[in-house]
């Protein structure tokens, strides 16, 4: 069913007169200018159209080209029903492939809309029909996954009632889409990032910043100098070439959702950008975090959480004055913000906060926490030099000595009563003295090349933080550390067996992988047998935050929630030198598994987690 919505507006202003049309309009309807190209329709029922096509979009003033759904950007919201199923037709009227992947949603694989992994794709100006049961419910998304598609505008949001009375009450219901919109071409883009580390980053360490103290001391310049690395490379694309985006708006054309004073409102939030993570607060507005990745939590109030692409989270508000409030979606590396306002009446604004300093790098996003070695007796430290191919630090000598039994992150987690994974070296869990970020020893299944920038000594289990940026801001920040799941999950079996996968980089060649592979290198995928219980531990061995998506799946972090009560996602951000652990239930299929920054997924952060029942051919 498709929604004319300026047949819609007339016709509420005609039956009312106008005065109680806004109440009577849907969430999209309700914005600062009802037929501003911005706002969000909604497709519904048991037979749905999109149609995807080329088109010239304006963002702040500037028109760009752009892929739309339906004649919009983003593509309508599709709201579906818990139980139901649900036929989809995908017309494509390019002059080029195309697909759409159900973000989140537990469909058949062959409906999973990968080109290459679970159909061929959709050919230009063809129509290809998805159907399938609607197991869920809560806040999802849908997305291209062709080339750099996804980039260009082709997303979407995806709405599904529950069956059951939801246990939180609200009066108004927002659909909050994020996203980074970029005039150059997106291929151009990563050419740049190919041949030039850093390309993107503006904001570089200067003399001002060292004399105002707030850069790093010259002395730690050249030491980060002598390893090549660069504490200011928080992010690949920044503000440089993206305008950030609230529901197809720029900062300057200001979406706007209604609100009557002491109504609570729900805002669902979606990180559909490409490549950007953004830390979101509504200032003088304490947000209750009701659900993460479309399932229930335990309600968490905070003040700003940070959210990583491809992440959802929903949050419920409750301004009980008259006046308006900022969105705030601030680029992680502060390089650039969006901005949408709630407000009881159109036109009103608020203030916009400044960008906040931009954070740097430290020691622990090597994966080497200073302070772990500190309290191990290991006082004193001395960066060696670049190893001989200029990829990363040859290794960290000069440790007097001490023993390091007891260090952190050497094994996978593992439950009681399982054996872990195989250590990570031969020293894993003794006397280390010294540390060389490539030795591979310290993980025996990367496959050590051009692409393994290093390895990190020290992975910690960084649930328990805020993110880059947000360490000290003063505030409630969301942790991972937080979520609980509001009900126990299905399956309580504890894992048999354990799964350990690196994350790896070469950020000046701009190469991912997993286990030192991409995609395009690697020989078989992680196999599974249907139905199995695997504890997952994902190792960051690179200096950037990757939000790790896996289809088809919802696994269970391990983030010190009670038993069977940990929180349910799709994707999970994994620190810098930092490490994650969940458990999946793997269910039968080919589910493709990779970084959702889009560009470190083309540059080869990318994998096919294969199920197959027992006994099967590759089980």
């Amino acid at each position: 069913m498709k929604v004319d919505r300026r047949q819609l507006l007339q016709h509420a202003v005609a039956l009312t007169g106008g005065g109680l049309a806004s109440s009577l309009m849907p969430a999209w309807a309700q914005s600062k200018t009802t037929l501003n190209r911005g706002d969000l329709p909604s497709v519904s029922g048991r037979e749905i159209d999109l149609t995807i096509d080329r088109a010239t979009w304006s963002i702040d003033g500037q028109p760009g080209s752009a892929i739309t759904l339906n004649g919009t950007l983003p593509g309508p919201i599709v709201r579906l029903k818990e139980g139901q199923r649900v036929t989809l037709r995908v017309h494509n009227r390019m002059d080029e492939s195309t697909s759409i992947h159900w973000h989140g949603m537990l469909v058949p694989f062959q409906m999973d809309g990968v080109p290459g992994v679970t159909f061929p794709g959709i050919p230009p100006h063809s129509t290809f029909v998805y159907e399938f049961l609607v197991k869920q419910s809560g806040t999802y998304w849908y997305h291209s996954h062709t080339g750099f598609q996804e980039q260009e505008g082709l997303y979407g949001p995806i709405v599904i009632d529950p069956k059951e009375r939801e246990p939180f009450a609200f009066d108004r219901d927002y659909v909050v889409m994020l996203s980074d919109f970029t005039f150059m071409s997106p291929k151009l883009v990563f050419n740049k990032l190919k041949q030039e580390g850093g390309v993107f980053n503006y904001q570089h360490q200067t003399l001002a910043g060292l004399l105002a103290g707030r850069d790093k001391t010259l002395q730690e310049r050249l030491e980060w100098a002598k390893m090549r690395m660069d504490p200011t490379d928080v992010s690949d694309v920044t503000g440089a070439i993206y305008k950030f985006l609230i529901n197809g708006h720029g900062p300057e054309d200001n979406w706007t959702g209604l609100f009557r004073p002491g109504e609570r409102v729900r805002l669902r939030f979606i990180n559909a950008g490409a490549q950007m993570v953004f830390n979101i607060r509504i200032p003088g507005l304490p947000m209750t975090v009701i659900s993460a990745d479309g399932q229930m939590v335990r309600p968490v109030v905070v003040d700003e959480f940070q959210i990583g692409n491809a992440e959802t989270y929903d949050v419920i508000v409750h301004p009980k004055h008259d006046r308006a409030y900022t969105i705030v979606s601030e680029a992680i590396d502060r390089s650039g913000l969006g901005r949408a306002t709630l407000a009881p009446r159109p036109g009103m604004t608020a203030p916009v906060p400044p960008l906040r300093e931009r954070p740097l790098s430290t020691m622990k996003d090597m994966g080497m926490d200073m302070s772990a070695m500190k309290m191990g007796g290991m006082d004193r430290m001395q960066m060696d030099s670049m190893s001989g191919d200029g990829t990363a630090m040859a290794g960290m000598s000069g440790m007097g000595g001490h023993s390091m039994k007891g260090m952190h992150g050497q094994m996978a987690s593992a439950p009681p009563g399982m054996a872990p994974p195989k250590p990570r070296g031969s020293d894993a869990m003794g006397d280390m003295p010294e540390m060389n970020m490539r030795d591979p020893k310290k993980a025996p299944q990367v496959k050590m090349g051009p692409g393994v920038q290093s390895i990190a000594p020290m992975p910690q289990d960084r649930t328990g933080e805020p993110g880059k940026g947000l360490e000290s801001v003063g505030h409630r920040v969301l942790v991972y550390k937080d979520l609980v799941a509001l009900k126990s999950n299905s399956d309580k079996r504890r894992p048999t067996r354990a799964l350990e996968i690196h994350l790896t980089g070469n950020m000046e060649r701009f190469m991912w992988g997993f286990d030192g592979q991409k995609f395009s290198e690697a020989t078989q995928p992680y196999t599974f047998r249907r139905g199995e219980r695997v504890r997952v531990t994902l190792v960051n061995d690179t200096m950037m935050l990757h939000p790790i998506h896996l289809h088809g799946h919802f696994f269970e972090v391990i983030n010190g929630a009670p038993p069977n009560f940990g929180p349910r996602k799709h994707t999970v951000n994994v620190q810098p030198g930092g490490k994650v652990s969940f458990d999946i239930t793997a269910e039968q299929g080919d589910w493709a598994f990779h970084c959702h920054m889009l560009y470190h997924m083309h540059g080869g952060m990318f994998q096919v987690f294969s199920v197959r029942p027992i006994g099967g051919d590759r089980a």
